[in-house]
């Protein structure tokens, strides 16, 4: 780690001579396997990424030319050389360094990412902001993955970006991981992408537009021919020239003499632009190189030997896979059943069910609002959609779900993974908004699973119903309830009490949503409390609400999502309605954005740990 030790900012990546990047890049290869390994993280895209990252640092001027990482989980390299590699044995603790650019965290993180196609329309208004300042010299760069280039958000930013034709410094370079452009990639194209990418031609070609724009129809003509040229040299490249945008490549990522070439050409002129490299996911670590959806996002595991799968325990399974098996069962059940998922077939559990019934399934990629309207439309001509998305990526299509889904009624079930606080990811994955934003959906049904069985039946149910119905589950496992065979369902609307009070004193209702029951049983069996399952978010059990409120002298609700306009918000307003003036105190995730750190760790942060949660309700008692 000789050139590495040594590296604590981009000015000392940009003092090493061009020969010495190839070594720095396999140090830092070296270094990050083993210090994620250690920690867990995305390691194949970060991987992939690290000669882009060096060249990238040695041609520009960080902080002042900023870099904007679409997603994020490219980024680890590009931490490193900011000063940051010692922090990276806390990689995702809690305390410890974001697994993803983060603008508080250090001046070189542009603007803070970890959901998919923000960084052309980011950097596009940075790069706007910039000139309007009267910064002519800095460069916006938005390094972006092929598959992010499904989201809407990068095409429309890709569709404004194309307007600017004045010189704005904006690049866009296009990670192309999936080894789609490989044949394309040679001597050939690398001595291409440098001339075009050179100051001569560049200039020929700016001068020969801006001397036929007044004639309409020789600069129809010579974008027509532009754009075969280029599309005859790289066939990736019809998608921007059609929003008319230089464009170069495709460039092999991995060769850092060329990518610093053509980055330092591309310097030279003025943007908007895109550039096309091809890099391998897992690049430099055989395991993540054979299997970079694996090593995709990973835990602890000995660099050595890899990851070792392990065989799932059927009798203890996680809720993504009660949903797995749920939903083969239901479609087996039901030849109109249809699954669908943006880009998460793996995260989902939809792998089995792509096997078994591959004409009624669709990967839509990374496009949620997308997979929603294709739903609704399925669902509009007498098909059963059902929607496997993760909680924080539902937030993305909460217009479709609203408009295309709910106005007209449609039975789409969403089966909702990893509500709630889901640890190492932080503030841009926990699920802890769905409940409050999916309550305030008129037809739509909201339901929170206490257990395996209780997932498997509302998944039923919601199925069942033939109106919008989402069923919102945890990551990992549940505490290992039998699940039924049988589809069954549960009664719509009704809660159901699992521990009846046994206090002499003060008697307490603890009314909990999903997994917040099991959780809260043993502050329930501590203080003899009344513990029920609300099981429905949306309709509420108004009776079993007002039999509480009535029997008991203080109301508690209890959910891992936020207070406002959350599950207890729609418990205090039955209570209203009624005129039911019981104590209450509610219990949830407060005002503000929940950092990484261990489940256990958040809950304790949030106030929600286990003796924080009794103390709270022996004060609001007054015992």
């Amino acid at each position: 780690m000789a050139l590495l030790e040594n590296i604590t900012s981009p000015a000392d990546v940009k003092a090493l001579s061009v020969e010495k990047l190839p070594t720095l890049a396999q140090e830092i290869r070296e270094y990050m396997v083993e210090a994620v390994s250690k920690t867990g993280g995305h390691l194949a895209s970060s991987l992939g990424a690290v000669e882009l990252t060096l060249a990238l640092h040695h041609v520009f001027d960080s902080p002042k030319d900023k870099i904007i990482w679409d997603v994020g989980h490219q980024a680890y390299a590009h931490k490193m050389v900011t000063g940051r590699k010692d922090q990276f044995d806390r990689l995702r603790m809690h305390g410890g360094l974001s697994g993803f650019p983060k603008r508080g965290e250090s001046e070189h993180d542009a603007f803070g990412t970890a959901h998919s196609s923000t960084s052309i329309s980011a950097a596009l208004g940075m790069a706007l902001a910039a000139r309007l300042q009267g910064d002519t010299d800095s460069w916006h760069i938005a390094v972006i993955g092929d598959g992010a280039l499904t989201g809407g958000m990068a095409v429309e930013a890709l569709n404004q970006a194309g307007t600017y034709t004045d010189g704005l410094k904006l690049l866009v370079i296009v990670n192309d991981n999936d080894c789609s452009i490989s044949p394309s990639v040679g001597a050939l194209h690398h001595h291409l992408a440098k001339l075009v990418s050179g100051g001569t031609f560049s200039a020929l070609r700016s001068d020969f537009k801006d001397a036929i724009k007044g004639s309409p129809k020789l600069w129809n003509f010579f974008k027509r021919v532009e754009q075969r040229t280029v599309n005859f040299v790289a066939p990736e490249s019809a998608m921007f020239s059609a929003y008319d945008l230089n464009y170069y490549g495709p460039v092999d990522g991995h060769d850092i003499d060329v990518l610093v070439k053509v980055l330092s050409n591309i310097k030279a002129l003025q943007g908007p632009m895109v550039l096309h490299i091809s890099t391998k996911k897992g690049k430099g670590y055989a395991p993540a190189e054979a299997d970079p959806t694996l090593y995709h996002g990973v835990g602890k595991f000995d660099p050595a030997t890899g990851i070792v799968k392990k065989c799932s325990d059927p009798s203890h399974p996680t809720y993504t896979q009660v949903f797995s098996r749920w939903i083969c069962d239901m479609a087996q059940a039901d030849d109109k059943l249809f699954a669908i998922t943006p880009a998460m077939r793996e995260g989902s559990g939809l792998v089995e069910f792509e096997k078994r019934f591959p004409t009624r399934y669709r990967d839509v990629a990374i496009a949620e609002q997308h997979a929603v309207t294709f739903a609704a439309g399925l669902a509009a001509n007498g098909i059963r959609p059902v929607v496997a998305i993760y909680s924080s990526f539902a937030q993305r299509a909460y217009d479709q779900i609203l408009h295309d889904v709910a106005i007209q009624n449609l039975p789409v079930t969403f089966a909702i993974d990893r509500g709630g606080l889901v640890g190492a990811d932080g503030e841009t994955h926990h699920g802890v908004f769905d409940l409050a934003f999916l309550r305030s959906i008129p037809n739509m049904t909201v339901m929170a699973p206490s257990n395996e069985n209780e997932c498997r039946r509302m998944l039923t149910t919601a199925y069942r119903l033939g109106t919008p119905a989402a069923v919102r589950y945890p990551r990992g496992k549940g505490p290992g309830v039998e699940q039924d065979e049988a589809l069954l369902e549960v009664p719509v609307g009704k809660a159901r009490v699992v521990r009846e009070c046994t206090s002499t004193g003060k008697r307490v209702a603890i009314l909990a949503f999903g997994l917040m029951v099991e959780r809260l049983r043993s502050v329930a069996d501590a203080l003899h409390a009344t513990l029920v399952d609300m099981r429905f978010v949306k309709p509420m059990d108004e009776a079993m609400i007002e039999e509480m409120a009535k029997t008991h002298d203080l109301i508690v609700t209890a959910e891992d999502g936020v207070v406002m306009g959350g599950a207890g918000s729609a418990v205090l307003e039955v209570m209203a309605k009624k005129g039911l003036t019981t104590p209450s105190l509610v219990l949830g995730i407060e005002d503000h954005f929940v950092d990484q750190g261990t489940t256990e760790e958040l809950f304790e942060d949030c106030g929600l740990g286990l003796e924080t949660v009794k103390a709270r309700i022996l004060e609001r008692l007054g015992d």
